[in-house]
Formats: structure tokens, C-alpha cells, sequence
């Protein structure tokens, strides 16, 4: 069986990528450290490490394993907080990651039903992309994700609660325009991973964005569409949060992204998460009536057509 402590090694030597910075880490002397590396490569049967010049690499199956020590020690750490929890050693806590336009609506609405109905719980949030959130979840970092998708697919190893669909919109500074109107027009986006559905729904409808600005700024791209520099695409939760003078929106009524709530593991959750969650999820039902307004729609332009 594989030792604990010498994943936890491991996992030092992945993160700082030294023998000597992971001793330093651990509060162990760089002989010990050493010597663990060895006997976890015993106990493993393969080559976890091999030599690149002065310095110490790790080899394919040192990299796999030192992935899976990061979920492993993160899944521990949460069964030592659920054993505390039942010992009634510690309050609780839950340990948040949104997207910009859910944390700033529907994750701190949660959170202040969570802080009035329970203000011993330790609660954190962050804003993180939902593929970095649930890459954390995935390894015991935090709790609980809100996240987005742009289609049904969904990790088969986390549990996923729809929360609601959020329309995306087209803004610009002419009402009424549908993707196919601006073919020709220079156009706004996020970063090179935040962009992919941008392209693919102009692409869907019969060409190439000509991305001339980046920013993931959502008053930033708003602004820079008022000024007539281009046009862009933004999800409903944004547009609900921000509206600057002189821009436009349409809904794309069959362009949508998929809003969930996601823990990992087999239920039952920590109280203190299955709190949370409802607090979510109660939120989310607040947001759907708080934006339940007729919206000028198109389908034109949108994907597939």
C-alpha cells in the first residue's frame, strides 16, 4: 500500500520541482525527503523520478502518480473535516469556486443566506474558470463549483444539480441584429479558452469572427461595443449586471449555456456543503424570477442556421 506521507512527497517535489524546495515545504531535511522518494518508488514498482542535470525530473508514471497524490491527500483532508464535523470538533466549512457572473449573483446571494442562517460556518469563495474549478474540486481544494457548459456532457465522477440555462446575447449598437449581420464586422472576445463558443456559433452561422479586441472584462467589451468598435456575444447573467449606454442586445434564443452546482464524491455531502447548495439553489430559483422579463429575441445567426 502506498504511504501517505510519501504521496504528500511527492506531490511537494510536482509542485516546486526540487528535492530541496519540497523539504523546505515539509519541514523535513533534504536527506529525509530523499530517502522517502525511494521508498515510495519501491512501493510504487516503477521509476518515479530520474536525474536532468543537477536537478531531479519526474518520469511519466512519477507525473500520473503525483497527479493522483494531489486528489488523494485532498479526499483525506475532507474525511478528516467530516470525521471533525461529527466529533463536533469544528463548525464546518464549505470552500466556494464560481465564474465571474455567478459569483457575483446567484453565489453571494447563496452565501448570504448561508452567513444568516449559519454564521459559524467558515465560508470562502473564489473566482475561478470552471475548468480550473473543477479540477479543484476533483483534488480536494475546494467543495463545491458553480460552473457552466455549452452542452449535456458533464464529468462522470462529480454530482451535477441544473441550476437554470443562460441565454447568450449579441451586442452591438443597432437593435434587432441577428450573428449573419456582422460577418464582415470586427469583433470582441475573451481569451484564447474563453472564446471557443464565440467562434463556433459564428462559424455555425457562415463565417469567421474577425476578433480585432480581447478582454474578459465584461464593462470593458460593453465599452468598447458603445464606442463602435465591434460587436460581441455576452451570457444573460452579464447583460442582467452590466448595461452601458448605447449598446444593444439581442438574445439568441437556441444559443444558451448550461448553469450547474457541482460536489464530488458519494453522497450524503458534509451538512455544512448540502447546506450551500440548497442556498444555491434557492438563489438560482431568485435570479430566474428576478430576470423573468420578455427579452427581443432572434434565431437567425444562431447556430445552425
Amino acid at each position: 500500500m502506498l504511504d501517505l506521507f510519501r504521496l504528500k512527497v511527492l506531490a511537494a517535489l510536482a509542485r516546486h520541482g526540487s528535492v530541496t524546495a519540497a523539504a523546505r515545504e515539509l519541514g523535513y531535511a533534504q536527506p529525509s525527503i530523499s530517502h522517502h522518494l525511494s521508498r515510495l518508488e519501491a512501493e510504487a514498482g516503477v521509476p518515479l523520478t530520474r536525474r536532468a542535470g543537477r536537478g531531479i525530473r519526474l518520469t511519466p508514471a512519477g507525473e500520473l502518480l503525483a497527479q493522483r497524490a494531489t486528489e488523494i491527500l485532498g479526499r483525506v483532508s475532507s474525511a478528516e473535516d467530516e470525521l471533525a464535523a461529527i466529533a463536533g470538533l469544528r463548525s464546518g466549512r464549505v470552500r466556494v469556486a464560481g465564474f465571474q457572473s455567478a459569483l457575483s449573483s446567484v453565489v453571494t446571494a447563496a452565501a448570504a443566506r448561508m452567513r444568516a442562517a449559519a454564521p459559524d460556518i467558515e465560508l470562502t469563495l473564489q473566482d475561478l474558470h470552471p475548468d480550473v474549478a473543477l479540477q479543484q474540486l476533483r483534488e480536494g481544494v475546494i467543495d463545491v463549483a458553480v460552473v457552466f457548459r455549452y452542452d449535456d456532457e458533464v464529468p462522470d465522477d462529480m454530482r451535477f444539480t441544473h441550476l437554470f440555462d443562460d441565454a447568450m446575447h449579441l451586442l452591438s449598437t443597432e437593435p434587432g441584429q441577428a450573428l449573419r449581420d456582422h460577418a464582415d464586422s470586427p469583433w470582441i472576445a475573451g481569451c484564447e479558452r474563453c472564446r471557443s463558443e464565440l467562434v463556433s456559433a459564428c462559424e455555425g452561422a457562415g463565417f469567421a469572427p474577425r476578433i480585432r479586441y480581447t478582454s474578459d472584462d465584461p464593462l470593458v467589451q460593453q465599452s468598447m461595443v458603445a464606442a463602435g468598435l465591434g460587436v460581441t456575444m455576452s451570457p444573460g447573467l452579464s447583460v442582467a449586471q452590466h448595461q452601458v449606454p448605447g449598446v444593444e442586445t439581442t438574445e439568441l434564443d437556441d444559443f444558451r449555456r448550461r448553469v450547474y452546482v457541482a460536489t464530488y464524491g458519494e453522497p450524503p455531502d458534509l451538512p455544512a456543503t448540502s447546506a450551500f447548495v440548497q442556498a444555491v439553489v434557492e438563489a438560482a430559483r431568485g435570479q430566474l424570477r428576478a430576470t423573468a422579463r420578455p427579452r427581443r429575441t432572434t434565431s437567425a445567426g444562431a447556430r445552425g442556421s
